[in-house]
């Protein structure tokens, strides 16, 4: 201790306050950790959708003009930013009569709809490539990329679809993560708060790359055939999004173990809503 009745080493001996906000932020780990996994399989999706409409009908009939294969990813933030306020004007006061709570349901419900859609997504997707390389081995082709296989009859239309839903589920999800932490970490860590999201989606392009790794090296048939191989008609890559499905139940189950026994910061229940022009000066702030 100083004279002063300050703590001569910071590292050895703490305030009350600062304890508490260390265990503020400890807590939401394992929500976090959820977080990470979740992004997984979204993120595969976007990278193997642009691969899918390469190897798809990709013409605006009648015309002969071919969308690029890299733009069917602006339909999942096109859904993502039609479904926001949807969801904000529309489906939150029908739920607010319902459950008389202001936001409709809690965050951590809302995350677990995320998640519990993500997990359809991965679904839509397999369909999707299964019904994709059925017609490309069992109807003529309209041509072939170059360097990869025979290009598939299915119209690139059809994935749409999984990228909507894909949309709707971060929504949910990654909405609720980007308020969640704000509310739940301390008022001095509120910048931390916004990094703490960015840093699981680093994270989980990390962990895409090993399992993508370890897909490569189990499923390995002859030199380069595997359920990733780049011609996607000699691939299973709707083995890989069955795969993902399967990672996406077990966080699903994970997460309502955690989100069962999480308590919110302050007195336990849900913390009140914090208004949209704070957030907004904060982050002009920060």
């Amino acid at each position: 201790m100083n004279p002063d009745g300050s703590s001569g080493n910071r590292w050895t001996l703490c305030s009350i306050q600062q304890i508490e906000e260390v265990k503020c932020v400890i807590k939401t780990v394992p929500i976090w950790l959820s977080c990470i996994i979740y992004n997984v399989s979204i993120n595969q999706m976007q990278t193997y959708t642009v691969f899918q409409a390469l190897q798809s009908d990709r013409r605006l009939k009648p015309s002969s003009f071919e969308v690029p294969a890299a733009s069917y990813t602006v339909f999942q933030m096109l859904a993502l930013t039609i479904w926001i306020p949807i969801y904000d004007q529309i489906i939150v006061p029908c739920l607010r009569r319902i459950t008389n709570k202001r936001q409709g349901i809690s965050l951590l419900q809302r995350i677990g709809v995320g998640m519990g859609i993500a997990i359809f997504t991965m679904l839509v997707a397999a369909l999707v490539e299964t019904k994709r390389r059925d017609l490309a081995h069992s109807q003529p082709t309209v041509g072939f990329e170059k360097g990869k296989g025979a290009i598939s009859s299915m119209s690139g239309y059809w994935l749409i679809c999984q990228l909507m839903v894909a949309g709707l589920s971060e929504g949910f999800a990654v909405i609720g993560f980007v308020e969640f932490f704000y509310k739940q970490f301390p008022e001095n860590m509120k910048s931390f708060a916004g990094s703490f999201l960015f840093c699981g989606m680093a994270m989980s392009s990390y962990l895409s790359s090993f399992l993508i790794s370890i897909v490569h090296r189990t499923t390995r048939d002859g030199v380069s055939r595997n359920w990733l191989a780049q011609d996607l008609n000699e691939a299973k890559l709707d083995y890989f999004y069955y795969l993902c499905t399967g990672l996406e139940v077990l966080n699903f189950i994970y997460y309502l173990i955690v989100a069962k026994w999480y308590k919110y910061k302050g007195t336990g229940d849900e913390p009140a809503d914090v208004p949209l022009e704070d957030m907004i000066t904060h982050k002009h702030v920060v």
